[in-house]
């Protein structure tokens, strides 16, 4: 197709949009504020849904926006209206932020002109592409996601100029905090523009994560001020440290929401061919959100397409998260596997080498699909989730389950003959209680959020220590801080690609607040002043430990039996006496204690001890000639197999040669 957008050159601009349906199309321009239009001037078809205009002597910088005029009929999925100004689908940049405003949404005849209300387009000239160069993150390796501007609204270091801006991620008091904890991508919670949901304003909220997008390349100038090139040079400063950069974007619906929502894009240019449609004509809603993006239309596959590609190209990022994802590989509202979408971002050149993670379920029909993307997507893994928060509640008979999750999840994974795992292991993310709070509430608390405490997931898996919320006692202070270092080294033990949500690290809570999304306070806001130092170093040293074993990192499935060149086996499941575990305890609802052992390098073993029991425990692990277990991870209760396991508690041992056998006796730490 030909170029849409706002194509810069040396003569003037070139102007063009898609609409198969609209009639007639204009390109509005705006004084160097954005505030006047100054001229208003008609595209011209030039086939195939192209309308385009060539207007001379225009150059970068300009502000501009679309108006389209056909039938005016919702009830068929027409919303053609001239008095709606319209942001290019294809820009980059834009001069405001969204605000919603309830006459974006009258219908036609019944409002004024939308323009003073909109943001801007600014046709821009593009950056010399990136270098090329591959991903420095790797599967396997640790996802820290980020909420950008929640991050660093509170960050001591940072100048205030500064805060909550993709540019603070550059900063040398982020990059330290990152190493230390040996983090090797960021993954970006939206920075796209976004829009409030419409019964936030009334409340005095605002979107404070923002998966409600109107367009999809064009960054949000509250988080990304200096627009392509600030989050270029935040990557490329992040990429210099050795951290990757992932993008969390949003192609499954926009905020354009229902019938009730305003029109900003889209749903003015062509809205039957841009949104699904249910068989009565109206609007399709796999995602919750009152619309969903039709990702099987060509059109739609190749902005899609375009958006990757320019984020890629001018701004060096490593790959993306995509959220609701099973929504870009429906095909007449079917999911496929295969279907053209996901399909082409495996074989386009530019994407093929990238890192492409699927949040794999929708809430459409048959929408959750996890494990059953192509490769190379890796996919968030909700069954590890649930079932590591059920085992360290205590729930009867999850031995066995938390075993499949630690060694990559094969009963999801290891289908179509693939022999390694794909997932993303998470016990917290975004959505849903910090992993502070799982050990903090055993209920949700969201009336913050104005609701009535309605929204949000209403079970959490999580549980109190006897006290709901904040706690004076002691024993219950110890008791959460135990849970939250055992979840934490559960994740880290765990094989395939693991994700830590920034903060969880050093105990950040939302006060129970389990669907925080309208929340921009200190509700989200890191807490750095306050932050759990010892918690953090423990975080540090579970990741140095996982970086140096590459047995708890690796992807590929245990079998149980040596590696080529090795007599240890890959894994053996025992129990806490060193006895390799039968079908009766595996079967056992009251077991909860295990052991991982792990063939390491040099010819050594790792052995994970877990005793998810409140009762301290002697664990017993097989000697061999030559070696003794030591304490793989410096901690101020570093194991010592002469003692008993504390209750609720997870053990890393390595095997070290015993002096004068000759063998290694580095490493390990």
């Amino acid at each position: 197709m030909t170029q849409l957008g706002a194509t810069v050159t040396r003569e003037g601009i070139r102007f063009a949009a898609w609409s198969q349906a609209a009639r007639r199309l204009w390109v509005s321009i705006f004084d160097e504020q954005g505030n006047r239009e100054i001229e208003r001037l008609e595209l011209q078809p030039e086939g195939e849904g192209v309308h385009a205009l060539f207007i001379a002597g225009l150059g970068q910088g300009i502000r501009y926006g679309f108006r389209a005029d056909g039938d005016y009929a919702p009830e068929r999925g027409l919303w053609f209206d001239p008095a709606k100004l319209l942001t290019d689908p294809y820009a980059v940049e834009i001069d405001r932020s969204y605000v919603y405003d309830w006459r974006l949404a009258q219908r036609r005849g019944e409002g004024a002109d939308t323009a003073p209300l909109m943001p801007k387009a600014i046709a821009a000239a593009l950056p010399k592409p990136v270098q090329a160069a591959p991903p420095l993150f790797q599967p396997g390796g640790l996802i820290y996601e980020v909420p950008v501007r929640a991050f660093t609204m509170l960050h001591p270091d940072i100048p205030e100029k500064l805060r909550g801006t993709v540019a603070a991620l550059a900063h040398p008091a982020v990059i330290e905090h990152l190493k230390e904890l040996g983090v090797d991508a960021v993954e970006l919670m939206p920075v796209t523009a976004s829009i409030d949901e419409r019964h936030l304003p009334p409340l005095g909220l605002r979107n404070a994560w923002g998966y409600n997008p109107v367009t999809f390349m064009a960054l949000d100038p509250r988080l990304a001020p200096g627009g392509i090139m600030e989050l270029r040079n935040t990557v490329a400063v992040l990429r210099e440290a050795g951290i990757g950069v992932i993008l969390d974007l949003v192609f499954n619906h926009t905020g354009e929401s229902d019938w009730l929502g305003p029109t900003l894009s889209l749903r003015g240019l062509d809205n039957q061919a841009y949104y699904r449609h249910s068989s009565d004509g109206g609007l399709a809603n796999d995602t919750g959100t009152g619309n969903t993006v039709a990702c099987d239309h060509p059109v739609v596959q190749e902005m899609v397409l375009d958006t990757l590609s320019h984020f890629v190209r001018d701004a060096g990022v490593d790959g993306f998260r995509f959220d609701l994802a099973p929504i870009l590989g429906r095909v007449e509202g079917t999911f496929d596997a295969e279907a053209p979408m996901l399909r082409a971002m495996r074989d386009d050149p530019l994407l093929a080498d990238r890192v492409l993670i699927a949040e794999p379920w929708d809430i459409g029909s048959d929408g959750y699909q996890l494990g059953n993307f192509p490769p190379p997507f890796l996919e968030w893994n909700d069954k590890y989730r649930d079932d590591v928060r059920r085992f360290w509640r205590g729930d009867a008979g999850m031995v066995g389950a938390l075993a499949t999750r630690l060694a990559g999840s094969s009963d999801v994974f290891a289908t179509n003959r693939q022999n390694a795992s794909r997932t993303v292991n998470f016990i917290a993310a975004h959505d849903g209680m910090t992993l502070a709070d799982i050990v903090r509430y055993e209920r949700k608390h969201n009336e913050a959020n104005g609701e009535q405490n309605r929204d949000g997931h209403n079970e959490n898996l999580s549980w109190n220590s006897g006290v709901e919320g904040d706690a004076d006692d002691p024993a219950v202070w110890e008791s959460r801080q135990n849970d939250q270092c055992a979840l934490l080294a559960t994740l880290f033990a765990s094989r395939g690609t693991i994700m830590l949500t920034a903060g969880d690290e050093f105990g950040r809570t939302q006060q129970g607040n389990n669907n925080a999304y309208a929340q921009d306070n200190e509700i989200t806001w890191l807490d750095w002043a306050g932050r759990d130092q010892a918690l953090e170093r423990y975080t540090a040293e579970l990741s140095r430990l996982r970086r140096s074993m590459p047995a708890l990192s690796d992807a590929s499935f245990l079998t149980g039996q040596p590696p080529a060149g090795s007599e240890i086996p890959d894994v053996a499941w025992l129990t806490e006496t060193g006895a390799p575990l039968d079908e009766q305890s595996w079967q056992d609802p009251q077991r909860y204690r295990l052991v991982m052992i792990l063939a390491a390098e040099d010819d050594r073993r790792l052995a994970v001890l877990i005793n998810g029991d409140r009762r301290a425990c002697m664990f017993t692990l097989p000697e061999r000639d030559g070696f003794f277990w030591a304490s793989a991870i410096e901690a101020p209760d570093a194991a010592d197999s002469s003692r008993p396991i504390s209750g609720r508690a997870v053990i890393f041992m390595i095997e070290r040669a015993q002096a004068g056998t000759g063998e290694k006796r580095d490493g390990g730490e």
